[in-house]
Formats: structure tokens, C-alpha cells, sequence
């Protein structure tokens, strides 16, 4: 069996299952719910397949086309078209999708004493060019410079063990002199006018936007988590208010956040440098109790009892973290284990730009086309995600596309090395007229002055290089 086989057994085992997911959770009558349809032509749920399966491809779209390996019935313009298709609701499809994945799938086969989570965060989408739509200039906090492109934010539910995605939202700037590129005029009663008005945005109003369309699709968590750059006490009083459900956050050491403690109002370290602190190696230094306060004019409107818990700064030991807690029920260990949870989320950022072409697939300058491909990788997270609870495989799901992919990695670098010697040979034959005797010694001789690691792709198909 020659390596081009392989390849194409891979590539179906890949197609069928994600034929598998597909069906099992109708993701065709999904798509039509949200405006998911065409009258004629190819059908939406085929290009979408194809969509899918395009991240266990050897070769990009365009490659394939290039080098004559695209099989598909289908042209890129029609993949392009519906990509760009502004009428399909992405961000309804993801919430659907992923509350029949957890409701029909995660849940039952989860004890009923374990907490979901909700998990928010946002993460860098690099991107530049004039004509692209909503293309913002922004602080990336993780390298301290200034960057362009969006800020995908994100909403995950979690049970600890499996993480699925529900929402997301690609965030622009709503600072016009930050927007490199403006959004194409839409009306804005239309989805398309919708998403793009979203994308300029607060990030705290839009966490709780999202959270009451995430619960009004069916989703149901315990508790909302979060990192500092989401907290703020308004924020959390609304989910807590709005929702009812309990919010566990890092807080931030700002001297313009005030708390309420024994009657009066302190910044996080004022209250921290009042308090006695625990000795030993306690997992935590300090615990209070505190009112979360909402203030109009100056003065309280609402307060809201929390708990704080100070943990020791594992990166730096003289420096600290505060953790929020709404539920002043939970002692601080919980609180501490509880917030753990929150790491999920960056797992999954790492999985999808990783192995998944988060960040690296779509090239298009449409606002409408970037948000298709944010759902399709999305989609693609939710699949893996199943069948690693499905096989009860420990492995994280890096490795287990990683191991999925790399025999697909492989035969790419052979496929290629095939074609380059195919050209190279057909020319010499070609320019020194060479008979098939002395060809096949030609080729016997290459092959064999070669290193290794390029005499092992060729010598499987020597026969039909010197048959060139």
C-alpha cells in the first residue's frame, strides 16, 4: 500500500466520523433552525462537512487546488459564498449545538453532585490589513504591547473534566480612533448589523448578554468564572441579581474599587494590611467577609454579601490574589478549588490555535466569514471533546489530535517529496533523452547518495520515478 492510500484512508476515517457527530446531534436540522439553508445547489450540511473535516487535510483549499488533489464537487467560490453567508446565526447554532452536546451527552453520564461551570475569557485574534472588517488596534496584557486585530471573547461550559464552548464574540474597539478598518454598512435590525454593533461592546455587558442567551437556550450552570480584567462589582451584582447565579472571580488591586468592611469602604489592600494573616503553610493567607456595593450619585443603591479570600502569588511568594466569592456559603478551600476550574478555559484556547486553526485558517476580510470559522473551529473543539469522553481516554485533547494528525503530517511531506521528483526526473529524461535502463540506474543511484530521512519517501515509489 503506497503512502497516497494511506492518506485518503485517514482522510475517510476522519470524514466519517465527523459524519458521526454530525448526525448524531442533527446538526443539519440546527443549521436550518438558524437560517442554515439554500434552495439550490449544493446542500449546507456538505460544505459544512467539508468545513469541518478541512483541519485533518494535508493541504489547505487552495494548495489542493493548485496541485490538482481537490476532489470536491464543490468550488472555493461556493465555500466562499457561504462563508460569507451574513443571514446564518453562528452565535444561536453554537448555543444549540453545544446544549444538546451537554444535555444529551456530558450530563447523563455525570454524577449529579458534580458542579458546571461557566467560564469566561477572552483571548488575542491577530489580524491586519485596511480592508478588514473591525480590525482595531488593542493592549494585548500578555506581552505588554500594543497589537492589531480582535479580542475573541469566549464562553465555556465546564464539569471539570470535559470543556464545551457556547459562545463567542469577536470584540472590536468602541473607540473609533482605534478601528483600523470600519464594518460595512448594515441596517441594524438585521443579524448582520446585530454582530457588529456586539463587537464594539463592553466586555462586562456583553458577558451578561450572552450568559441570559446561553440560559435561554437551556444551558444551566452553579457558577460564572472569571479572571480580574472582568471584575468589577456592578458586574457581578447583575449575574448574581439577573441570574441567579453565583459569580467566584479574581478580583483587581485597584485603589478605585472599594469594598465594604466592618462598616466602611477599603480597596482590597487596604482590608488585606488591616487584617491579621494566617501563619504556616496554610492554602490561603487571609478570609473576610464584605459587601459588594453598587452606588448612583454617590450613594448606596445596593450592597450584596461576599467573601474574599487572599491566596498566596505562587509566581511571586511575597505577593498575593484575592478571590471573590458571591457564595458565602463555600469555605475557602472550595473557593480556591472552585476557581481552578477557570484554567479550563485557557486549555481550550491553547487546543484551538494549536491544532485546530484557530487563528491561522481564515484569511478573509468579512467580518461575517470571520465568525463562520470561529463557530466551525468551535464545532470542531465540541467534536474531540466528545469522543475523548466517549473513549474514556485520559490523554488531553492536544494529544489526541496531535496523534490523530500526525500520520497526516507525514504523508504530506511524502506526497511532496513524490511531486518534486516527478518534475525534477521527467526533466532529465526529457533534457538528456535518456533510455528506461539508464533512467532506472539514474534513479537507483539518487536515491541511494540520499540521507536517510529523504531515501525512505522515494524508495517506496522508485518504480514509478523511473517510469517517469
Amino acid at each position: 500500500m503506497n503512502t497516497i492510500s494511506q492518506s485518503e484512508i485517514l482522510l475517510q476515517d476522519a470524514t466519517k466520523d465527523v459524519g458521526y457527530f454530525l448526525h448524531r446531534f442533527q446538526v443539519s436540522d440546527i443549521l436550518k433552525q438558524c437560517n442554515g439553508y439554500k434552495q439550490k445547489g449544493f446542500s449546507v450540511i456538505q460544505l459544512f462537512t467539508y468545513l469541518v473535516t478541512l483541519m485533518f487535510q494535508p493541504l489547505s483549499t487552495y494548495m489542493a487546488m493548485r496541485i490538482g488533489a481537490y476532489k470536491e464537487p464543490f468550488s472555493k467560490n461556493t465555500i466562499r459564498r457561504f462563508c460569507n453567508n451574513a443571514s446564518i446565526n453562528w452565535h444561536k447554532f453554537l448555543r444549540i449545538l453545544s446544549q444538546k452536546l451537554v444535555s444529551e451527552f456530558m450530563r447523563p453520564a455525570t454524577s449529579e453532585k458534580r458542579e458546571e461551570f461557566f467560564i469566561f475569557d477572552d483571548t488575542p485574534f491577530h489580524k491586519s490589513g485596511k480592508k478588514t472588517e473591525l480590525v482595531s488596534k488593542y493592549f494585548n496584557h500578555v506581552n505588554m504591547k500594543y497589537e492589531f486585530g480582535y479580542r475573541i471573547l469566549t464562553l465555556l461550559w465546564t464539569d471539570g473534566y470535559s470543556n464545551v464552548p457556547v459562545d463567542f464574540a469577536p470584540l472590536s474597539s468602541g473607540n473609533e480612533k482605534l478601528v483600523i478598518s470600519k464594518a460595512r454598512n448594515f441596517d441594524g435590525r438585521t443579524l448582520a448589523g446585530k454582530i457588529r454593533k456586539q463587537a464594539c461592546m463592553k466586555a462586562p455587558e456583553l458577558i451578561l448578554m450572552m450568559l441570559k442567551q446561553a440560559v435561554s437556550a437551556g444551558h444551566k450552570a452553579k457558577y460564572v468564572l472569571f479572571d480580574s480584567w472582568f471584575s468589577t462589582p456592578k458586574g457581578i451584582m447583575d449575574i448574581k441579581r439577573t441570574l441567579g447565579m453565583d459569580v467566584i472571580a479574581m478580583v483587581k488591586k485597584s485603589g478605585k474599587v472599594y469594598y465594604e468592611y466592618n462598616g466602611e469602604q477599603h480597596d482590597v489592600r487596604e482590608i488585606f494590611s488591616r487584617c491579621k494573616k494566617r501563619r504556616g503553610r496554610s492554602k490561603y493567607l487571609l478570609s473576610v467577609d464584605v459587601n459588594l456595593l453598587q452606588k448612583k450619585n454617590g450613594k448606596i443603591q445596593e450592597r450584596m454579601p461576599a467573601k474574599l479570600v487572599y491566596v498566596r502569588n505562587k509566581a511571586k511568594k511575597k505577593d498575593w490574589i484575592a478571590i471573590i466569592s458571591t457564595d458565602t456559603d463555600l469555605s475557602e478551600e472550595e473557593i480556591i478549588k472552585r476557581y481552578g476550574y477557570r484554567w479550563n478555559i485557557e486549555v481550550y484556547f491553547k487546543t484551538c490555535k494549536q491544532y485546530l486553526k484557530y487563528t491561522k485558517e481564515c484569511q478573509s476580510t468579512s467580518f461575517d466569514s470571520l465568525t463562520a470559522h470561529l463557530a466551525i473551529a468551535n464545532v470542531r473543539y465540541m467534536m474531540l471533546s466528545m469522543f475523548q469522553r466517549e473513549n474514556t481516554d485520559h490523554r488531553s485533547l492536544g494529544e489526541l489530535f496531535y496523534l490523530y494528525v500526525q500520520e497526516v503530517a507525514e504523508i504530506t511531506f511524502d506526497h511532496s517529496m513524490k511531486l518534486i521528483m516527478i518534475a525534477l526526473l521527467s526533466t532529465v529524461k526529457e533534457f538528456f533523452s535518456l533510455s528506461e535502463e539508464q533512467m532506472t540506474a539514474f534513479v537507483q543511484q539518487f536515491i541511494g547518495n540520499l540521507p536517510n530521512y529523504l531515501r525512505k519517501p522515494l524508495e517506496a515509489c522508485a518504480e514509478q520515478l523511473s517510469a517517469v
